[in-house]
């Protein structure tokens, strides 16, 4: 079992240029909610798909500010990945993602890419502390940091199946 101390900023970008990223890793998840633990605890599964292998991770959240968060994570296998599933959240959907890991100045960057959109995806990077200073390559173009932004957390996007701002409004055809 792993746990720790996760301190995450994530941001709104337009989508990049691969042949630009140094790509260290890229697999497809399907994360699920299930319903709330113990002291209101995030509960997920999610089912990795890397190089045709799968494999299956229960993760377990406490959320201490936007920023930082108590993570407690370890592998399951696929019987208990599909138990699981029977304490799914009703009123969120299964969130289907491409991650894409990829290094910059030291910095090792997890780049989500929806089947929902080919023009924005969510840029997220681990830090020491919540006021590390982040270094960002220059051919990847910021719209906004979402950090803390309910409206763009995995389980609000993968439930809208779009970005905010890519809603279609009310009466739009």
């Amino acid at each position: 079992m792993n746990e720790k101390t996760e301190i995450e900023r994530k941001f709104l970008i337009e989508m990049p240029g691969f042949e630009f990223l140094d790509i260290k890793r890229s697999f497809d998840i399907i994360q699920t909610y299930l319903k709330n633990g113990e002291n209101g605890s995030q509960r997920r599964v999610r089912k990795i798909t890397e190089n045709g292998n799968e494999s299956f991770v229960y993760t377990e959240k406490i959320f201490y500010s936007a920023v930082t968060r108590k993570e407690t994570e370890f592998e399951i296998s696929s019987r208990q990945y599909s138990e699981l599933l029977s304490d799914s959240r009703k009123d969120c959907k299964a969130i289907v993602k491409k991650r894409i890991c990829f290094e910059y100045r030291e910095q090792l960057f997890e780049l989500d890419i929806y089947p929902f959109s080919d023009k924005r995806a969510i840029l997220e990077l681990e830090l020491d502390t919540p006021e590390q200073d982040i270094f960002f390559p220059k051919y990847i173009n910021i719209i906004k940091e979402v950090t803390g932004f309910e409206e763009y957390s995995n389980a609000a996007l993968g439930t809208a199946e779009a970005f905010p701002e890519e809603t279609p409004a009310e009466g739009d055809n």
